[in-house]
């Protein structure tokens, strides 16, 4: 498969087992799991060469590493960014002090009088690299990388649970949790 139908499959995976199931009918269960099978069953209508091989590859391939399957590859799910209600089973753990949240700079203003929020998924994602945080903040414009004192919010009482993925997902940050980072990703000279 080459790499532009690869995304295409992707990103409409996603929709799928993050946001819309019912685009096409298919059902997630508590956590977030649907049946392989009925995925593939129900894709098919749209996009023939949908199939079992092909999900194999999205799924090995995906660069952020969204997507797994359960120990018996009979079910697939997101492993986080879900705007549907689902419970990922995470346990909460302890963060390090620091986490990192890359966003455009366009939307610095917001953040920093009203904190992250989650929008419409169940949880603010962080990263405990910084050169993640570069990265997703490049996808949306002009980078920026906030500090988020995560090991202070967390003795304040706020849950911080890690995806099989290694991404952070929390709750609202406050403001006064956040402090802008002062310069970019260091490049090898």
């Amino acid at each position: 498969m080459d790499n532009k139908k690869r995304t295409t499959r992707g990103k409409f995976l996603s929709l799928l087992l993050r946001h819309q199931p019912g685009t096409i009918g298919l059902q997630l269960d508590g956590e977030g799991w649907a049946s392989v099978p009925e995925l593939l069953e129900k894709v098919a209508g749209r996009d023939a060469g949908f199939d079992r091989t092909a999900l194999e590859e999205i799924v090995a391939t995906n660069a952020k590493n969204r997507f797994e399957f359960d120990r018996l590859t009979d079910r697939i799910r997101a492993r986080q960014g879900h705007s549907v209600e689902v419970d990922l089973g995470l346990e909460a753990l302890a963060p390090p002090t620091l986490l990192f949240h890359g966003t455009a700079d366009r939307f610095l203003p917001s953040i920093m009088a009203e904190g992250l929020r989650s929008g419409a998924r169940q949880h603010v994602h962080l990263s405990a690299e910084e050169s993640t945080a570069w990265e997703v903040g490049r996808r949306h414009g002009r980078p920026v990388v906030l500090l988020v004192a995560a090991g202070d919010l967390a003795a304040a009482g706020q849950a911080f649970f890690r995806a099989s993925n290694g991404v952070w997902l929390t709750g609202p940050v406050p403001a006064a949790f956040l402090r802008e980072q002062s310069s970019g990703p260091k490049t090898p000279a």
